[in-house]
């Protein structure tokens, strides 16, 4: 078997996540990454080293997981209006059908059982939960295609000991798939107040 370069313990850690509702799992237990010393974009190496993640780190983790079980390591980008957060996710397939595995520290844009028949409707499940906490306006407004991460090997992405912004970097500059037009952004509807307080909910306080 191929480790991509990983430590034994390393191997070891990712081949016991042979589902992607274990890797889910394995993920929600690593504390977020506040970057309290700045930016990041730390390899999967780094995240199991530091114990922390932001969302693209998790996302890259949970397809390293993934690629170890025999599938593609795939990443979508989310992207949102300017008020707010872009997201990203690892996808995967199962039964014909996509699902994700997500990184956040709230209660929503979460996991997705593999039920949805293409990306796009995939990326939708997270669109009326996907709003800014302060205005309660829904801001997701674009996707990528799947982007197999294998394509950066010779970079190291898996085990690098520096952060690799070429994926990050990557992610912002392929082609997005827009998912509203102008007319349907101006008559959405704001997040009502329980939303708002829904929304507030977090998994890891930054103390």
């Amino acid at each position: 078997m191929n480790n991509f370069g990983l430590t034994t313990k390393e191997e070891r850690i990712l081949r016991a996540l042979d589902s992607p509702v274990k890797i889910q799992e394995f993920i929600n237990k690593i504390p977020i990454n506040f970057e309290e010393k700045g930016d990041s974009c730390m390899s999967p190496r780094m995240v199991l080293k530091k114990n922390k993640a932001h969302c693209i780190e998790g996302a890259m983790l949970a397809a390293l997981a993934l690629r170890l079980h025999g599938e593609k390591p795939l990443l979508v980008d989310l992207t949102a209006s300017k008020d707010d957060y872009d997201h990203v996710i690892a996808v995967f397939k199962k039964h014909g059908k996509w699902g994700a595995i997500s990184k956040t520290n709230h209660a929503v844009l979460r996991y997705r059982e593999p039920v949805y028949r293409d990306i796009r409707e995939l990326v939708m499940s997270f669109f009326h939960e996907y709003f800014n906490n302060d205005t309660g306006k829904k801001t997701l407004r674009s996707f990528s295609q799947p982007v197999d991460l294998s394509q950066f090997d010779e970079l190291g992405w898996m085990t690098s000991q520096e952060d690799v912004w070429y994926v990050s970097e990557h992610l912002v500059k392929i082609k997005h798939f827009p998912i509203l037009n102008k007319k349907q952004i101006a008559s959405l509807k704001k997040a009502d107040k329980l939303e708002i307080e829904a929304g507030k909910l977090l998994e890891w306080n930054n103390s």
